[in-house]
């Protein structure tokens, strides 16, 4: 009976301490946008189903989190807020700010909106500069349920938090340049007591795992690739748990624990900004650039060893490919059996396990940056005017309803139950 108790109580402690509602991490509990049931507004305005919304001090593209009945955003004041794609700054060259800067994260309630309270973590000059289009606080926070994880890549700092804003722990693991000068953008991934952070850039790009009570280094894998922007995933399929890192030219599977690899994929061309997606038995991932789509691929959960990707030829150890085909800024989602990928204004619907194109319809939005998320029978799109469709799963392609936000919305949604969290330019909003 006491060796039971034991077993139980190690569960336990094993277990991250997040309950159904919470969306502790950079889309959501599982990392996919994926909720097992939508309960927010299929509809919403400045005027409809609009619960609250607070104005923010600085700004950022991090998406907010929420743990129990608490939101968790970073900032930073003193730097000049982004802008976007759209008003014609792809052009404009990366920029410092003057002097010093204060990264900030602020804890606001759930119901409310009101500041349960504010910090400022550090004040100091980022060494490398960014494009207008970035932040230097782009990277999304996390949280096990007792803890919060802030990471700002632009100083190189992961910080440790408990609910109430006291620091646990500092870790200091470099700031480096990046590609054209755009700035970094991977947000952390936490999961099985570490702390994953992503860091593919221009100079030396590695991934470590650090203990999330400690801050201390498990592991650390250096990689070949330069700047890339995706997200790790924690992918929890039917045979194992993996960790997988999107890089320029490559993808990568580690074991979480121990950091060694078990697949890698390469010739893929260029570097992602999307995350993947994923259900239990597969994952799909691919990229665009600028001005042309690269691949879209799946693969099986028993994947194992090295290959080299042959888009759109003999699938090898792909369950498939397509050519052309890879999501653009915005991360797709999995739901009800098919495969959702949105780029350049197009909606594109794949059969998960065949590969076969249901539809692509060009949707009524503008550029799009924020994930998708969805769950059982719908898929939400927003673009950067704070237009989101909301649209039906299945074969038949189908909006269910249209909304609008008068904002510049370039954040991921969080969603927290029946409360939908957006964040703008300088307002958080609660949909509800």
């Amino acid at each position: 009976m006491r060796q039971l108790f034991v077993g139980i109580s190690v569960c336990l402690f094993i277990a991250p301490i997040v309950n159904g509602n919470d969306w502790p991490q950079f889309r959501g509990p599982n990392g996919t946008g994926i909720v097992k049931q939508i309960e927010h507004p299929m509809k919403w305005s400045d005027q409809e189903n609009m619960a609250w919304k607070t104005e923010m001090d600085g700004g950022g593209l991090s998406a907010p989190i929420v743990v129990g009945n608490r939101i968790l955003i970073t900032s930073v004041v003193g730097a000049e807020l982004p802008l976007n794609f759209a008003g014609g700054v792809s052009n404009m060259r990366p920029k410092l700010p003057a002097g010093p800067i204060k990264f900030r994260v602020v804890c606001l309630n759930l119901n409310s909106g009101e500041k349960v309270w504010e910090k400022t973590l550090t004040e100091e000059r980022p060494k490398h500069p960014i494009h207008s289009s970035n932040s230097f606080a782009t990277e999304s926070p996390a949280s096990d349920g007792k803890s919060f994880f802030v990471y700002f890549a632009a100083i190189g700092k992961v910080f440790a938090l408990d609910m109430d804003g006291k620091t646990i722990w500092e870790k200091s693991i470099g700031s480096f340049p990046t590609g054209n000068g755009f700035g970094p953008g991977s947000s952390i991934t936490v999961g099985l007591g570490s702390v994953y952070v992503q860091c593919d850039n221009d100079e030396k790009s590695f991934l470590v795992a650090l203990n999330s009570e400690t801050g201390e280094e498990r592991w650390k894998k250096d990689r070949k690739g330069r700047t890339s922007w995706s997200t790790p995933l924690l992918w929890r399929n039917k045979d194992r748990v993996e960790l997988i890192a999107c890089g320029s030219g490559y993808v990568t599977s580690y074991d979480p624990e121990s950091g060694n690899v078990i697949w890698n994929l390469t010739g893929i061309s260029s570097a992602f900004s999307a995350s993947p997606a994923a259900d239990e038995q597969r994952l799909f991932f691919g990229n665009s650039g600028p001005r042309s789509s690269g691949p879209l691929v799946a693969v099986d959960s028993k994947m194992s060893g090295d290959s080299e990707l042959n888009p759109g030829g003999p699938g090898g150890k792909v369950v498939w490919s397509k050519l052309r085909s890879g999501p653009g800024m915005s991360s797709p989602v999995v739901v009800d059996g098919c495969l959702y990928i949105p780029s350049r204004g197009v909606m594109t619907c794949y059969d998960c396990k065949s590969g076969e194109q249901i539809y692509k319809e060009r949707l009524p939005l503008k550029s799009t940056a924020a994930a998708m998320w969805g769950g059982k029978g719908v898929v939400f799109l927003m673009d950067e005017t704070g237009k989101c469709l909301a649209m039906k799963t299945g074969p038949e392609f189908k909006i269910l309803a249209t909304s609008q936000i008068n904002d510049q919305f370039w954040s991921s949604p969080s969603v927290a139950g029946k409360s939908l969290i957006l964040r703008g330019k300088k307002t958080v909003y609660c949909i509800r």
